[in-house]
């Protein structure tokens, strides 16, 4: 019996999402895809990096609270599992459409090996799963162009009248009304006016990215679509056994290469010096349509690169080893997971 209805929502700061959802009560969505490289182990990857704080793109260190490199405003937002300021409606008819069963199963979460402790990716421990559906795509930005117009909804960076945004993709012009950076990430820059429709703020626009994930979007932005769409994210657990696709001990959905036969490229991620030189050898600069490249075993696509997708559980760094079922994050923390990588 497929329970549940997963949604996947992407981020990047820039900030993404994707959506699971149930049949018979609240469905689900999983936002925002982090970098996979092929020393990392993709499915299970938090985003960790060398320094044991970051996958080397720094998008751990984007929160409002983040330490700037010259004047620093502080803003929180809340950041409730159950907020009642999100808005709700009528679940919208086709909201099972374009999702796919994930069976009923067991399977080793994280890994004995981590490439990053930091990230609490260990140890590998057994987890079983009822059934559920997930979305096969990112959450583009025509869908969520589709929930803002029959909502009226406010995303929080537009509340912030900000957002971070990856300096390679801004012009002179934009870069210009920019004073301040993150400090542990110096090429995330606190830019004014960026949100989801104008992702570069001013004189950016959507214009040939309307089927690209959506980005700028916080995670109660994102249980706020989910809501809307009846639908719920992703429990860590279940982002992870879907992004495995069945495998088991494979650094990605596909196995344990990063490029497939002849150098095809499999997914979205940065080639070349970071963060000053991407060569697009995958054929994308920067965000890729969410249809684009091969789907895993269960029918996902982009479950690796592309965005940052969130899931509804809080960080956790310390796991037992004994047997879970349908396993939740801690009730409280400071942040919640993201997993899969982005472009960067």
């Amino acid at each position: 019996m497929f329970s549940r209805e997963v949604c996947s929502l992407f981020l990047v700061t820039l900030l993404l999402l994707t959506v699971t959802g149930t049949k018979e009560e609240e469905g689900s969505c999983s936002a925002d895809r982090a970098k996979a490289e092929e020393s990392d182990g993709s499915c299970s990857a938090d985003g960790a990096g060398k320094d044991g704080k970051s996958c080397g793109c720094g998008s751990n260190a984007l929160n409002r609270d983040a330490k700037l490199d010259k004047k620093t405003t502080k803003s929180a937002a809340k950041n409730e599992d159950d907020s009642d300021a999100v808005v709700e409606s009528e679940e919208p008819e086709d909201s099972r459409k374009g999702m796919v069963e994930i069976p009923a199963g067991k399977f080793r979460m994280g890994t004995d090996e981590p490439q990053f402790p930091a990230d609490g990716e260990g140890p590998s421990r057994p987890v079983v799963l009822d059934g559920f559906l997930m979305d096969t795509m990112e959450v583009s930005n025509a869908q969520f162009k589709d929930f803002v117009d029959a909502t009226d909804y406010i995303t929080e960076a537009e509340s912030f009248g900000n957002s971070f945004v990856f300096f390679g993709m801004m012009t002179e012009a934009q870069m210009e009304v920019v004073n301040e950076s993150v400090a542990a990430a110096p090429w995330w820059y606190k830019t004014p006016n960026a949100y989801w429709r104008e992702p570069e703020g001013i004189d950016s626009n959507l214009d040939d990215r309307w089927d690209h994930p959506v980005t700028h979007v916080s995670w109660n932005d994102a249980v706020a679509y989910c809501k809307w769409r009846g639908k719920r994210l992703p429990t860590e657990a279940e982002w992870e056994y879907a992004c495995r696709g069945g495998l088991e001990n494979h650094l990605f959905p596909w196995g344990n290469k990063l490029t497939g036969k002849g150098g095809v490229h499999k997914t979205n991620i940065w080639q070349g010096e970071f963060p000053t030189n991407n060569t697009g050898e995958d054929g994308w600069m920067w965000t890729a349509p969410v249809d684009m490249f091969e789907a895993n075993k269960y029918g996902l696509k982009q479950m690796t690169g592309n965005v940052w997708e969130w899931t509804a559980d809080y960080w956790n760094t310390h796991h037992k080893q004994d047997l879970k079922k349908n396993p939740k994050g801690p009730k409280k923390g400071t942040d919640k997971v993201k997993k899969g990588g982005s472009f960067l």
